[in-house]
């Protein structure tokens, strides 16, 4: 087996293109997580509060920014390029990683969430119309948890995905920058 041989193999696994591997990988783990969350939300009930709302956006980044990522990284585009989108890859899940631990703590009462979803629910209007608007208002509280699975909440897991996919990004990036 000569070097070209071991090298074609590798290029036809993808071991020689770490950009296109750690873009596909954040895009599908970003897809499967969001059908998750919009399948809790949906078919089994579970409204999310403002912060798991807000917690959604990176994965609506991260699914096209990754898909991109991946299409230039087949193109063989510059490096430049491809470490460019794999940094805004991991800048953004890892901040999601951060604002889901702060919604975490939230849960734990370990500190204030914000006054939209959490505390004293004030300024209800009249007496005349309070039964109605009562009725078409249901506040998803940031400090309730809504589910949980091995003691987990929903945050919980949202914090290890979104490091599991910062981890991915960063792997890409230190592979893309030691290729020659």
């Amino acid at each position: 087996m000569t070097l070209q041989t071991t090298t074609s193999a590798s290029d036809a696994r993808g071991d020689a293109n770490p950009a296109l591997r750690a873009a596909l990988a954040v895009t599908a783990i970003a897809a499967a997580t969001l059908a998750g969350a919009w399948f809790i939300q949906l078919v089994l009930d579970i409204h999310p509060c403002p912060l798991c709302l807000e917690q959604r956006y990176a994965y609506y980044l991260a699914i096209p920014l990754g898909a991109l990522t991946a299409f230039a990284a087949a193109r063989d585009v510059s490096r430049g390029v491809l470490l460019a989108g794999l940094a805004v890859l991991a800048a953004a899940t890892l901040a999601n990683a951060g604002l889901a631990t702060y919604h975490a703590g939230v849960e734990w009462h370990l500190w204030q969430g914000p006054t939209d979803c959490t505390g004293e629910i004030g300024n209800l209007g009249s007496a005349g119309n309070l039964l109605a608007r009562l009725d078409t208002v249901k506040v998803i509280r940031c400090d309730e948890v809504q589910w949980k699975f091995l003691g987990l909440s929903l945050a919980g897991y949202n914090v290890l995905i979104s490091l599991l996919m910062a981890a991915l990004a960063a792997w890409g990036i230190a592979k893309t920058t030691g290729r020659d």
